[in-house]
């Protein structure tokens, strides 16, 4: 009864959850390229994520660390 109950939020999770992906709006993109050497790489390398990503394909992101 537990396995079907896990099995049941699982596929309840799945639907609701598993066709949403948030991407970056060109605001966000500007301000993460803004401290890098060579701006317009970084914003042009971004925006192909971006469209990969509302495509459905699979993208690598790098991991930014959070300063306080």
């Amino acid at each position: 009864m537990k396995s079907v109950l896990n099995l049941c939020f699982f596929l309840f999770a799945l639907l609701i959850i598993g066709d949403k992906s948030f991407s970056l709006t060109n605001y966000q993109i500007k301000r993460i390229c803004k401290p890098e050497r060579r701006v317009s790489n970084c914003i042009k390398s971004l925006q192909e994520k971006k469209l990969d990503l509302k495509k459905g394909k699979l993208i690598e992101i790098p991991v930014i660390p959070f300063k306080k």
